[in-house]
């Protein structure tokens, strides 16, 4: 594991890494996400992804309130080292907090914004603040 963590270059965000998630059956980017050493070091003692929040300033874990949480296949490292992918199964309807699959259910055109997917579930009933 020590390994894993120490190829992560943490130091150029400040401690934070960019985490693209991808589901591993059909290739769909679910979210983009932050992690720190901390989370990924849960992730990966886990199998359950885990992230930095940075508007609670908290570990993360996906799924915790919802239940829709992400079980981590494969973890992917970019070539400069500053970027990780998470290759997921999506556990529960989706991965966005909105009550779609993905978070990138918007397309932006010259002509304005296009939502292009259905939503799935109703935060509401999910997120019960």
């Amino acid at each position: 594991m020590t390994f894993i963590l120490d190829a992560v270059d943490f130091k150029k965000g400040q401690g934070l890494v960019p985490v693209v998630v991808q589901d591993a059956e059909d290739g769909v980017v679910l979210m983009l996400a932050y992690s720190n050493r901390e989370a990924l070091k849960l992730t990966l003692a886990t199998g359950k992804a885990w992230y930095w929040s940075r508007s609670r300033n908290a570990l993360w874990l996906k799924g915790e309130e919802s239940g829709h949480v992400q079980l981590v296949q494969e973890i992917r490292l970019d070539c400069d080292g500053d970027t990780l992918l998470y290759v997921v199964r999506q556990t529960g309807d989706g991965a966005c907090h909105e009550g779609y699959r993905s978070c990138f259910f918007r397309r932006l055109t010259a002509e304005g914004e296009q939502v292009i997917e259905e939503r799935i579930f109703d935060p509401a009933h999910v997120y019960k603040k």
